[in-house]
């Protein structure tokens, strides 16, 4: 793609970018802080998802250091339901280190921000470009196909993704290399699109070789994918007086650190009359599972954590287990 053709991208972003709660406007300087939060909760998550969390967030915990002294339980609580969870505990980690051993300041180099805790290749490439104007290579998967169509790049991904990556570094700017790396996100987001492309809007349309080839849609090529394996489990709601037993999942592994139902890795919570109250199916990344919930009342409480029913909203539940609550709930009113 020549000078030009960047130039037309940052021209038609200048007008058409959207407009997110994470993007400094006018004259104002982006700041570090927020679009490494941004960029953290975007990983996997679509930005109308992040949207509300990211305000919360910055409503709460302005700040690194604000979000570094805040306790793990109420970070894990309020990333409730943004899924991917090792990335709260990463982001916890890493806004400790910047306040506590750098003084409250981001690195602004791809280099130093890769050794913060939950930064990798990409999201320090971001970072480092849209927070410090450093020229680097940025790939989502909103440009990995945005790059896959212009060039239409054969190799099916995952392969690919080295010959994509090396593509972008070939077409990105020295300067404005922020703005071009968000006008090629929000190309991919807005016209670009995965099954519908709208290429009589598209600022690079005459430059694209898979529009050339007749079908942008056939692009990027992808493998075929192995089904995902299915997984079975127990979870148990156990109920005393209005209020129902939840337990802190150990802090490596699924779900670390949040709040949940017990399960059967753990056993039973108690000797009780357990009541089968259906099933709810979850994909996780690598597995798909589904997850059977038992029910039952307590005649005294074990030991744990014990919730009010009518508040279990408020818990800070992950996504899988706010589905099994509900069900639990709808049990005791048909009970």
């Amino acid at each position: 793609m020549s000078v030009d053709a960047c130039d037309t991208l940052l021209r038609w972003f200048a007008v058409d970018k959207r407009r997110l709660p994470w993007r400094a406007e006018g004259a104002e300087r982006p700041d570090p802080y927020r679009v490494w939060l941004s960029e953290i909760m975007l990983q996997q998550t679509t930005c109308a998802h992040a949207a509300p969390y990211f305000e919360n967030f910055t409503h709460r915990w302005p700040t690194v250091e604000a979000l570094a002294a805040a306790a793990d339980e109420e970070v894990m609580a309020a990333w409730a339901g943004l899924g991917y969870y090792a990335r709260a505990r990463n982001l916890i980690a890493c806004a400790r280190k910047v306040a506590e051993e750098l003084g409250g300041r981001f690195p602004d180099s791809e280099e130093d921000l890769r050794k913060l805790p939950g930064i990798g290749r990409y999201t320090a490439a971001a970072i480092a470009a849209i927070a410090f104007g450093r020229r680097a290579v940025v790939v989502d998967a909103n440009v990995e196909r945005v790059v896959a169509r212009l060039f239409a790049v054969e190799a099916p991904l995952p392969a690919a993704r080295e010959e994509i990556y090396r593509l972008a570094g070939s077409i990105t700017p020295d300067d404005e290399a922020g703005d071009f790396a968000q006008g090629m996100m929000d190309l991919g987001a807005t016209i670009c699109t995965p099954r519908s492309p709208d290429c009589g809007r598209c600022p690079l349309a005459s430059r694209c070789a898979a529009r050339a080839k007749g079908d942008p849609r056939a692009y990027p090529r992808k493998a075929a994918r192995a089904p995902k394996p299915r997984r079975e489990g127990i979870a148990y709601w156990l109920e005393h007086d209005g209020h129902v037993l939840l337990v802190r999942r150990p802090a490596k592994g699924l779900l670390g650190g949040m709040l949940a139902l017990p399960t059967d890795g753990e056993g039973a919570p108690a000797e009780a009359q357990w009541l089968e109250a259906g099933s709810v199916d979850h994909v996780f990344t690598h597995f798909a599972l589904n997850m059977k919930l038992l029910c039952a009342d307590a005649r005294e409480r074990p030991s744990g954590t014990w919730w009010p029913i009518e508040r279990i909203g408020e818990a800070g539940l992950p996504t899988l287990f706010a589905k099994l609550a509900r069900r639990g709930a709808e049990w005791r009113a048909a009970a």
